[in-house]
């Protein structure tokens, strides 16, 4: 496997997954361990926003698996979320310059965020 062709791959993936409606963020990679002990872990309520930092996982044994670890929006119903996530990377990823096929896409759902309150800026 071509960690070039991967890592495309990867990032491609969760820059999908961050424009599906309900997808708060997306899970950070976890830190990488150093000589002088293990990272502090983040305290990103939300994830990532960066599809650089995001811990979507690629393999390649009889055909391309991408798994997606999403961060979803309290106020979506997670299964129609994740669907989405799934049908808009697998979509995305069959129909670009470079597919690889055969494909399959799994979503895994880190956390649910807390909706934010009703009338707030965030909204």
């Amino acid at each position: 496997m071509s960690t070039s062709t991967a890592q495309r791959i990867a990032e491609t993936a969760a820059r999908v997954a961050l424009t599906v409606p309900g997808v708060a963020g997306l899970q950070p990679r976890p830190p990488e361990p150093s000589a002088e002990g293990p990272a502090a872990p983040r305290r990103d309520p939300v994830g990532t926003a960066d599809p650089a930092e995001a811990d979507v996982r690629v393999d390649h044994a009889g055909g391309w698996h991408v798994e997606v670890r999403c961060v979803l929006d309290g106020r979506v119903r997670a299964l129609d979320a994740a669907r989405a996530v799934r049908d808009s990377v697998t979509a995305h990823l069959l129909t670009g310059p470079a597919h690889p096929e055969p494909v399959s896409v799994s979503v895994v759902v880190t956390r649910i965020a807390a909706p934010s309150p009703a009338g707030s800026a965030a909204d």
